[in-house]
């Protein structure tokens, strides 16, 4: 009965779900940019500073050595960048700005290997099964590749995106390197893999994800890389009544996404070693 009610209430929410849709206002995409900007601006200082390479360098101590104690351990560190209520996201004009960070350290690994691992995108799809489902090497010149993701995010929702990234890296020293990826078009997939399959509008569609841009750091160091992935999305805001139903997804899929995807690099990375 408990499963039964349970279903009954998400198809109830479903039902409306339709008439909720959300269009992606050109006030909504500033805002996003602009915060964008501030946080690049602030990345772009610590790197040109040396200071702080790994954002738990920035920690006061002991919390610090506590840190590094418990990524050696097998931990994933990850919690949203503050700004304002830090149990919250970021609300602008008609959505909200998503900023977590994560990271965590795989022994027994080079930087290299990370590296080579991180674009191979091909494989993204066995990498990171099942939030991605499909994924393709578009282009690629020197550090700069183009690739394609098909993601999958299931939060009471299931939302299926077609996603297209702008992805670059940068080798800073033998120990250091760093690998910014932008989205260039997110794309809302209705009846995923059926013969009904279709795609709405861009920017005209529910919201769920709009944007998202992602950060990544690597450090070489303690027989093994630390790897550090900062992401922020753009997706709507909570619309008055469903509240129970997207706050949940909207909310909690960010933070989730960020432990998943370093999670599932570690596993890969160990996995293509022991194979070696």
């Amino acid at each position: 009965m408990v499963c039964a009610a349970a279903v009954i209430l998400v198809l109830a929410g479903l039902a409306p779900l339709s008439s909720q849709a959300k269009q992606l206002k050109p006030k909504t995409l500033d805002a996003f940019v602009q915060y964008v900007h501030t946080r690049e601006a602030g990345m772009n200082q610590e790197l040109a500073s040396g200071n702080n390479f790994l954002w738990i360098d920035s920690l006061p101590q002991p919390g610090r050595n506590e840190a590094y104690a418990s990524l050696k351990q097998g931990q994933i560190i990850a919690q949203r960048i503050q700004s304002g209520d830090p149990d919250a996201p970021i609300s602008v004009p008609g959505g909200l700005i998503h900023d977590w960070v994560g990271l965590v350290y795989i022994p027994g690994v080079t930087l290299p290997q990370a590296m080579s691992m991180l674009q191979d995108y091909d494989h993204d799809s066995e990498y990171y099964n099942p939030q991605v489902l499909k994924s393709k090497l578009v282009e690629h010149s020197g550090n700069d590749f183009k690739i394609f993701l098909r993601l999958k995010r299931v939060q009471i929702l299931t939302v299926v995106l077609d996603t297209d990234y702008d992805v670059h890296f940068t080798t800073l020293d033998a120990d250091h390197a760093t690998s910014n990826s932008y989205s260039t078009r997110i794309v809302e997939v209705e009846d995923a893999g059926e013969p009904q399959e279709s795609s709405k509008p861009v920017g005209d569609d529910h919201g769920f994800l709009w944007r998202l841009d992602t950060y990544w750091r690597f450090y070489q160091a303690d027989g093994g890389v630390y790897v550090q992935c900062n992401a922020i999305s753009l997706t709507r805001d909570i619309p008055t009544g469903l509240a129970w139903l997207i706050r949940p997804f909207i909310q909690d899929i960010p933070g989730e996404s960020v432990r998943f995807t370093l999670d599932a690099t570690r596993r890969a990375l160990e996995s293509k070693s022991a194979s070696r």
